[in-house]
């Protein structure tokens, strides 16, 4: 309907942090907001709680892979497992299966989409990236950025410091 085309889907990709996830879930809940969390397996099972939590107050958790390993660095074999212990971690936590996969790097790889479709999730990249990371990833250049999201727009920001990512 109407509402639908102007909505804006916020992303959150490389949690579960202690730290940050917990604080966005925060300032979500203040402004009445739901988003989407891609977490990494092994930091879901290590922050249970936090998955739990961000699950309870209606957030869409989805695999973002057991390890963030990029897709194009490793066997099909380890690639498919990537995706599924991915999944199953979270699935041991939520108590159903992840419905969203988004491949680390947002890089596709056909033995990864496979595996994930095989196990019912929908892959899910991004139309606008906040660019939080890197050297580009400062406030300034991250507010005009997020200044530029429309109506319908998938828009890429992290929950997870990985060295590099700047939730702050």
């Amino acid at each position: 309907g109407p509402a639908e085309s102007r909505r804006v889907y916020l992303t959150f990709d490389d949690g579960p942090d202690p730290d940050w996830t917990p604080r966005i879930l925060d300032a979500l809940a203040e402004a009445g907001v739901l988003a989407a969390f891609f977490t990494i397996g092994k930091l879901a099972r290590a922050a249970g709680a936090v998955v739990r939590r961000a699950t309870a107050e209606g957030h869409l958790i989805g695999n973002h892979s057991w390890s963030h390993r990029h897709p194009w660095t490793m066997s099909p074999a380890a690639a498919r497992r990537e995706v599924r212990d991915g999944a199953t971690a979270l699935a041991d936590l939520m108590g159903q299966a992840p419905a969203y996969f988004r491949p680390p790097h947002g890089r596709l790889r056909r033995c990864m989409v496979e595996e994930a479709r095989e196990g019912g999730q929908r892959v899910v990249l991004w139309s606008r990236s906040a660019v939080d990371w890197g050297p580009l990833g400062h406030a300034v250049g991250i507010r005009a950025r997020l200044a530029r999201v429309g109506a319908g727009d998938i828009v890429l920001m992290h929950d997870g410091g990985r060295g590099i990512n700047r939730p702050d």
